[in-house]
């Protein structure tokens, strides 16, 4: 909750964040790193969590998601974090809102035949939503 959010490439800054996502080049949680553009990242969510089916490429939003989901649902819900709710809650959300966040910044197209993952709506059209109406009398897009 007292996080600095720091927007940087710079490896030198990076090497100061206890957490970093998206940027960086390197996959390691250990050092809570989270980043999906190398070459050699080919990471899904059934290859970090066996018991889950899905094969699509994680984005490092899904990677966020893979480590913590399952915790943050637990403590917002009250509930254990591997019980039969957080599982339900965990599962349907990867498979219909971040799922396709991590197709979508991996290039993955949705279908060559069979569709590999539901599009229910797009980050643009999410984004979107945030804008005030097109006949609002306010247009300040910073009123919260």
């Amino acid at each position: 909750q007292d996080a600095e959010v720091v927007r940087t490439r710079d490896p030198q800054r990076l090497a100061q964040c206890d957490v970093v996502v998206d940027v960086g080049g390197e996959y390691d949680p250990e050092r809570h790193r989270y980043d999906h553009h190398q070459r050699s990242f080919t990471e899904s969510m059934s290859s970090l969590r066996p018991d889950k089916p899905w094969t699509t490429k994680l984005s490092s939003a899904g990677l966020v998601y893979c480590h913590f989901g399952s915790r943050i649902l637990a403590a917002l819900l009250g509930q254990p974090e591997d019980g039969p709710v957080v599982t339900a809650l965990y599962d349907k959300l990867y498979e219909n809102f971040v799922e396709e966040i991590d197709a979508i910044d991996n290039g993955i197209a949705q279908a060559e035949g069979k569709p590999r993952y539901a599009l229910t709506t797009t980050l643009s059209a999410r984004v979107g939503h945030l804008n005030p109406r097109w006949n609002d009398p306010d247009q300040d897009t910073e009123v919260g």
